[in-house]
Order: C-alpha cells, then sequence, then structure tokens
C-alpha cells in the first residue's frame, strides 16, 4: 500500500505505528479445526495491523493459504474460512513499515522445503536484514518479496540441518533484530522471540489445543488460559506432546519495547507481566506528580489517552469528563482530504462535547507527540468549542529517536520533537502548556527496571544499533 493510500484517520491520529501481530495454533487432535480460533484471534489482534491478514493451516495431507489486503473481516468470509481445513494453523494481521505497503508482502509466506511445507509470519524487524537478502540472492535465491519472512524461510530451507528446529535455530543465530515468529511446519509449530525481548509473544491453552500470540488478549478471548510469556530468546514447539522449550539463548540484557506500555498493546493485555491499562493510568498519577496541573477539568485524547487521564485525574484531585467523542464509523475507507478539507475531516473523525469545554481549563492527556498533526488540530478543536484555556500533558517523554525494531517513525526528520525544545513544541501545537513525563517517571509507571526496557526513541539509547546507522552532523538519523 502507498502512502498515499494511507487514510485520513491514519494521518489524524498521530501516533508510532506497530508492524504486526501473529498468532499460532496447534490443535490436540487431527480432528480439531483452528481456522475459526485463528480468525478470531485476529481480530482480538487487529490493533497491531490493519492493512492486510492471512491465515495458513494444515490438515495432515495439505497446507491451505488465505490473505489479502484490508481488515480481518475484509480479507475472510465464511467460505474462504470453511477452505481453510486443519488442526494446526498460523495468522498475521500487517501494518507496513517502510518500503514494504505493497500487497505482495502481506503475511503469512508458504513455501515448500526439504523439511516438507512450511509457513512463516513474523513481528519486527531484522536489523541486517539487507546484507541477508544480498547474500541469498548472491546464491541465486529468487526473493519476491521485502519482507523479512521470506528472508527467514529461505535461511532456514538452506541451513542443512538434520531437522526443522535445528534449521530454525541456525537461522536464529544469524538473524539480528527485534522478531515474534511463528512458523508451521508439518509435525510441529514453532515460536521464537528475539533474545531481548522487544516484540511480545504469550504462550497460552485452549480446550482445542496450545496457542502462541503477540499478545493475552487474543488467548483470553479465546476463552484460553495463559500460560507464560515467551522468554527472550526462547525457541518453542507446539505438537502432538504439548509444548517444550527447545532452544533458549537470551542477550545480556532485557529491551521491552517500552511503547508496548505507552500505547501499542490493547489494554486488557499483559506485556513483561504487566496490565496495561493498569500501566497506563499509572503513567497518569507519575505524570500529574511531576508536572504543574492549572485547570478544572481533565479529558482524554480518545481513545488511547483515556487510560492515563483517568491516573492523572485521580493524581491531581481533578473531576474527569469525556470531552471528545470519537466517531468510531470513520474506517479505513475514508478519503484523505485535500489540505482544504483538513479542518472538517477533523469533524468528522472527533466531536467536542461544548458543555464540558466551554469556559474551562482543560487538561488533555495523550499518549505521545509524534508528527505534531493530531495535537495542534485537536487543540483548536477545543478553544472551537470554547475551552478557556488548553494544557497538553503527555503520557511518554519526547518522541525524538527513530525506530529501527519494526515500528514507525522510523525517519527522525517525521519527528516534531527532534531538535525542538518543549517550548517551541507548545507554540507550535498551540497549547498553554505542554508537559512531558520524564523517562524515569515512565520507567516508575511501567514498573520494570530501565535496564529490561527499550527507551531508544525518547533517549537515542538503542540496545543494538544496526551496523550501518550512522548519525550525521546535521542531527538526522541515517542508515
Amino acid at each position: 500500500m502507498s502512502d498515499g493510500i494511507l487514510t485520513a484517520v491514519d494521518k489524524y491520529l498521530d501516533r508510532p505505528r506497530e508492524a504486526c501481530g501473529v498468532i499460532g495454533i496447534w490443535g490436540k487432535a487431527r480432528n480439531v479445526q483452528v481456522v475459526h480460533l485463528c480468525y478470531l484471534g485476529l481480530y482480538a489482534l487487529q490493533h497491531r495491523g490493519q492493512e492486510g491478514a492471512g491465515i495458513v493451516t494444515y490438515d495432515g495431507t495439505k497446507m491451505r493459504l488465505c490473505k489479502g489486503a484490508g481488515l480481518v473481516p475484509e480479507v475472510f468470509d465464511e467460505d474462504s474460512l470453511a477452505d481453510l481445513e486443519g488442526f494446526s494453523g498460523i495468522g498475521h494481521v500487517r501494518l507496513a513499515v517502510r518500503g514494504e505497503r505493497h500487497v505482495v508482502n502481506t503475511q503469512p509466506f508458504s513455501v515448500r522445503s526439504s523439511y516438507g511445507s512450511l509457513a512463516a509470519a513474523h513481528n519486527g524487524s531484522l536489523l541486517n536484514g539487507k546484507e541477508l537478502r544480498e547474500q541469498l540472492l548472491s546464491q541465486g535465491t529468487v526473493l519476491q518479496t521485502d519482507s523479512d519472512s521470506e528472508i527467514i524461510l529461505n535461511l532456514i530451507a538452506r541451513s542443512g540441518a538434520g531437522s526443522l528446529p535445528e534449521a530454525i535455530a541456525r537461522t536464529l543465530e544469524i538473524m539480528e533484530g527485534s522478531y515474534a515468529l511463528v512458523i508451521l511446519g508439518e509435525d510441529m509449530l514453532l515460536a521464537a522471540r528475539d533474545p531481548w525481548g522487544n516484540r511480545p509473544l504469550t504462550l497460552g491453552e485452549v480446550e482445542e489445543g496450545y496457542i502462541v500470540a503477540s499478545e493475552s488478549c487474543a488467548i483470553a478471548n479465546l476463552g484460553g488460559e495463559i500460560i507464560r510469556e515467551v522468554e527472550p530468546g526462547e525457541l518453542l514447539i507446539l505438537d502432538g506432546l504439548g509444548w517444550r522449550t527447545y532452544r533458549h539463548k537470551s542477550a545480556a540484557r532485557k529491551a521491552l519495547c517500552s511503547f508496548e506500555h505507552v500505547y501499542f498493546a490493547r489494554p486488557d493485555s499483559c506485556i513483561g507481566g504487566k496490565n496495561a491499562y493498569l500501566v497506563r493510568k499509572a503513567i497518569g498519577r507519575e505524570l500529574a506528580k511531576e508536572a504543574a496541573v492549572n485547570a478544572d477539568v481533565v479529558i482524554g485524547a480518545p481513545d488511547s489517552g483515556v487510560a492515563p487521564a483517568l491516573g492523572f485525574a485521580e493524581a491531581a484531585g481533578l473531576p474527569f469528563e469525556i470531552g471528545v467523542i470519537k466517531n468510531r464509523y470513520v474506517g479505513r475507507t475514508f478519503l484523505r482530504p485535500t489540505q482544504a478539507d483538513r479542518r472538517t475531516a477533523v469533524r468528522i473523525k472527533l466531536n467536542p462535547v461544548v458543555d464540558v469545554l466551554k469556559g474551562k481549563r482543560v487538561a488533555v492527556v495523550d499518549d505521545s507527540i509524534v508528527r505534531g498533526t493530531t495535537s495542534g488540530k485537536l487543540i483548536t478543536l477545543l478553544r472551537d468549542a470554547g475551552a478557556r484555556e488548553v494544557h497538553m500533558y503527555v503520557a511518554s517523554p519526547p518522541y525524538r529517536f527513530p525506530c529501527f525494531y519494526g515500528n514507525e517513525p522510523s525517519s527522525q526528520s517525521e519527528l516534531v520533537a527532534s531538535g525542538r525544545t518543549v517550548g517551541e513544541l507548545k507554540d507550535l501545537i498551540g497549547a498553554d502548556s505542554l508537559h512531558y513525563i520524564s523517562i524515569e517517571g515512565l520507567v516508575r509507571a511501567i514498573g520494570i527496571p530501565r535496564d529490561q526496557l527499550c527507551l531508544a526513541c525518547f533517549s537515542g539509547e538503542y540496545p543494538i544499533t544496526p551496523a550501518n546507522y550512522r548519525r550525521e552532523d546535521d542531527g538526522e538519523e541515517h542508515l
């Protein structure tokens, strides 16, 4: 999908964009049908990717694949689901990054190899993906997509290992970067998490079988039981014997993406043993402790600012109100307007509650400011509704550095906080005041030690730096 087809909703919801979500299910019996579990699991993970979806199933003889562009219910219907017979399967929802917005990159990928039929889906980004791609091409491999998953499947097929688990283990040894990976074989399903745990992955059990998913909410929504999170560096096997660890090789430190707690994860998911909703409320409380509060009422920017706003209001002793209503029926097909229609487009998406805002000093809490497009429009919306003052509180530190681990933006030039002071940002978005939580406050609220989190987008300190990364005198980040 080209940048020109990105929707107005994408542009106005000015957030970092998470790359993908994965799910894998291995049935406890050969007569179990898992496709509807995969489908409902992907529904629960839809927030992690809206550009494409796919499912591969295996029935003991044949792998069947259905994938396409769009939301989960747009890709699948009853007929396509009925065709996906099988006691095991993997699924993927996709939100492409950088140059990968072509439908051909939609996952999972399915191939035939010396290990039998294989399918793979992955969330994350290989830092050495370019080098691995060039290596495969120099060896005569034919590649059809820009996806890391295709690279991974080819590396597995060419590994020369005596078994599929060993082939995957060898492949993981040469992969650098972040990943939550599911691979479906004829005799087993394998799941792997990157050695520093940047991408989340959870193991669970449903009545029909064993399941791995990017977030615990997908397992809970299927009525399943959470067993535990997949450990950083762990390679799991799910098969007729149940589940077991094949290999465990973690990095020197953990580096869970802190934005999972700020924004990416669904509020009912647990990431790093912490419930996302409760963490977001705690972030709001920390923010109120750190910042001067001059307001009559607290509102949350819909919807991701609501949880921190609740914590903020609680700590500040101020009433929390719903000050802006989000139109949930503006979908992905809403055409991006011309510049002249920007203001109308915002009002189609967001509608102020005038009686809550009129004449008030309003504290509006949002999860982040990335490109700055939404914040300025939201503040204008509140002023037009009669707010006397608008004070912006941000539940993450200034987002100044690009992410190389599978999230967008991946370019520093897109980040409005890069090279600007907080005062300059305040004037740019038109707020009466602007307050960010500190990195230390965010870490306290998450409740995970700083040396076990990735905070690179705030601090510029990357747990793993790409080999071809350089920072030039112009202050830009370059690859």
